[in-house]
C-alpha cells in the first residue's frame, strides 16, 4: 500500500459517521490524529458531502450525526 492509499483510507474513516464509544465523551475519530493538515481538511470536506448526501436520503432530512447528537439529548432526559 502506498502512502496516497494509507490517507485515502484514513480520511475515509475519519470522515464517517463512526465514532468508536467511551461513555458519554465526544471525541474525534482516532484516525484524526494520524492525519496531516491537509488530510484533516480533506476528511472534513469529504465528511460534509457525506453528512449532505445522508441528509437527503434520510425522510426527515437528517444525517447519522445529526441522529447520533439527537439520541444522545434523548437519553440524558
Amino acid at each position: 500500500m502506498s502512502d496516497r492509499d494509507d490517507d485515502d483510507l484514513l480520511i475515509e474513516e475519519v470522515a464517517s459517521a463512526h465514532r468508536p464509544v467511551l461513555r458519554d465523551e465526544l471525541r474525534y475519530h482516532p484516525a484524526w490524529h494520524d492525519l496531516d493538515a491537509e488530510g484533516r481538511r480533506r476528511a472534513f470536506d469529504l465528511g460534509g458531502e457525506l453528512r449532505a448526501l445522508e441528509a437527503a436520503l434520510d425522510p426527515e432530512g437528517l444525517s447519522t450525526a445529526a441522529r447520533a447528537v439527537l439520541a444522545r439529548i434523548a437519553r440524558g432526559r
